[in-house]
């Protein structure tokens, strides 16, 4: 079971390259951990997993801005041929989001509603792993 996630405030919504990603995993005695990072700390070979996140983020359009995004790697089932006896797994990053609208009012999106917060890239859950120590 994978009990680590990563957490990415945006203070000024819509402002992308403003946030706080705070990591929160289990270290190897059980106990969790959490370390924030701002921008200026994410590893320069980090930077284009996180800005797949953003671009995700942006598919929302302009009536909702992401403030808040919970990641959360996974594995998804894949049946090639249609059959359940012919299927592949996939590890994953999946996105939930936290967005708001000019009224002020708040909606979670899911990866239901958008398969575009389903990262699929090796690099996303590089990045996952990399800051969850998993």
């Amino acid at each position: 079971m994978n009990d680590a996630e990563i957490q990415i405030q945006f203070p000024k919504p819509g402002t992308w390259q403003e946030f706080t990603l705070t990591a929160i995993y289990p270290d190897k005695e059980g106990y969790t951990r959490t370390a924030r990072y701002a921008p200026n700390e994410i590893p320069a070979d980090q930077a284009p997993a996180m800005a797949a996140v953003v671009a995700a983020l942006v598919g929302l359009g302009e009536d909702w801005q992401a403030s808040q995004v919970w990641a959360r790697r996974n594995w998804v089932l894949r049946f090639s041929r249609g059959d359940a006896g012919s299927y592949q797994t996939k590890e994953v990053v999946i996105l939930t989001v936290e967005a708001i609208n000019a009224q002020g009012g708040r909606k979670l999106f899911t990866a239901i509603e958008y398969p575009s917060f389903v990262l699929t890239d090796p690099a996303a859950v590089a990045f996952f792993r990399y800051f969850t120590q998993s």
